[in-house]
């Protein structure tokens, strides 16, 4: 009982706002300090697991694929794909939040990074949308939930860490995930033909020319705008699913292929350099930090024996296989209103792994399955990330009620797509 007390107090350290990792470091010192049983000994491995930390080759990945995702950020690239896309869909009504949801799927298996390309649609297609008279809750509902495709197209960074933290193949986790991934970019897009149809009102056609120009955009910049981040996203994954190079080895391949697009787009300066590395540093030093303080109070729970508590409480005292994947399921979509994606893989998923083990469950399947539920934490109020990178770019244009109007299809979109992987496994083991 006293590790579940444990795992209380650095839930509630959590939604009071305290830092992640001090979260982490500071109440495992504290139990290990107040618990004569344990002291300070627990953390005599502590050394040893930060160096297999520092020294795992997978982890590298996180900041490759960082980089490239900023490089790209800056590269003007998904401003040109959002007016090539919406000009393939200038006859169908909703065409331009058609184009919003391609987008941001392209992106998201370019860059992997949730953050860039939220922030990347807020600001280029919000405006857009807005300008072209289409209702503001379906507006910012699609750029805030085509944003977080990241999350579940691979190359993305939770399915890295997932790997890491349940020993599964970043490889076969990618794999996993190109299916669950298309089949909620397709249930996006049906939904947004679907309201257009029955209210032509909030979704009016657009007229597509370049930007701040009356000249329409031609087929030849269509493709040329097209083919070349559709090269970078074929190179990096397909290298990885032909087993030709592991996903470190694509992630630092990405991000050559990264500098030499921002070259073609004549972007490419020192300025964009710096800020991709200084901002590459500052994102992976955090996660690290947070994976150095979760390993902390892992130990700490473990020898307290909180692992063995969860595992009997779900193996004997109820002993069914599907209660506790709808418990665990549950459970990770509750927390993902209130922390973020990070401190969930860190916290509650080693704590689900012992217990998916003995009940014999496929890890991959399982991953996929708490990547896709994991996405729904970007979007649910009232601390969804992406809600408040939208807000941020919509600015008094749009008010806080209309986002989280906006939003709710597509949370109910993702837990549509959630029990569709859950009910029909071979979603995830089609390319395995």
């Amino acid at each position: 009982m006293i590790a579940i007390l444990m795992f209380v107090v650095v839930l509630l350290l959590l939604l009071v706002g305290i830092p992640v990792a001090f979260v982490f470091g500071a109440v495992s010192i504290a139990f290990a300090f107040l618990i004569p049983e344990l002291g300070f000994e627990v953390f005599e491995v502590l050394p040893f697991r930060i160096y297999g930390i520092m020294s795992n080759t997978t982890l590298m990945a996180v900041p490759l694929f960082i980089t490239m995702g900023l490089i790209l950020e800056k590269s003007q690239m998904a401003e040109r794909l959002l007016l090539s896309m919406s000009a393939l869909f200038r006859d169908v009504r909703g065409g331009l939040a058609v184009s919003v949801v391609l987008v941001g799927a392209m992106l998201a298996a370019s860059t992997g990074i949730v953050s860039a390309s939220v922030v990347m649609m807020s600001v280029i297609a919000l405006p857009l949308m807005l300008k072209a008279g289409y209702d503001k809750g379906l507006a910012s509902g699609t750029v805030a939930a085509s944003g977080t495709l990241g999350q579940i197209i691979p190359p993305s960074i939770i399915l890295i860490i997932l790997g890491d933290v349940m020993s599964v193949s970043v490889g076969e986790l990618f794999m996993g995930a190109v299916l669950p991934g298309l089949v909620l970019v397709g249930l996006y897009i049906i939904y947004i033909l679907a309201i257009a149809y029955l209210r032509p009102k909030v979704a009016p056609l657009h007229k597509h020319t370049k930007h701040n120009s009356e000249e329409k955009i031609t087929l030849k910049e269509i493709i040329l705008s097209i083919i070349p981040p559709m090269l970078l996203m074929v190179s990096v994954l397909g290298s990885i699913f032909a087993g030709i190079a592991s996903p470190t080895e694509s992630a630092a391949f990405g991000v050559i292929g990264a500098l030499i697009l921002s070259a073609m787009n004549k972007s490419l300066n020192s300025a964009m350099i710096k800020y991709a590395l200084f901002e590459s540093v500052k994102l992976s030093g955090m996660i690290f930090m947070i994976l150095i303080g979760a390993t902390a109070f892992s130990l700490v729970f473990n020898e307290l024996g909180g692992s063995d508590l969860i595992l009997e409480f779900f193996s004997e005292d109820i002993g069914d296989v599907w209660v506790f994947i709808v418990i665990s399921m549950l459970s990770i979509f509750i927390l993902g209103f209130f922390i973020d994606f990070i401190e969930i893989s860190f916290i509650v998923v080693p704590i689900l792994v012992p217990v998916m083990a003995a009940f014999g469950i496929d890890p991959v399947w399982f991953a996929i399955l708490i990547a896709l539920n994991l996405q729904a934490s970007f979007l649910t109020p009232p601390f969804g990330l992406s809600l408040f990178f939208v807000k941020g770019a919509a600015g008094d244009s749009i008010k806080t009620m209309e986002i989280y109007k906006g939003i709710v299809p597509f949370i109910f979109l993702q837990l549509v797509a959630l029990c569709l992987v859950m009910f029909f496994p071979d979603l995830v083991f089609a390319f395995l």
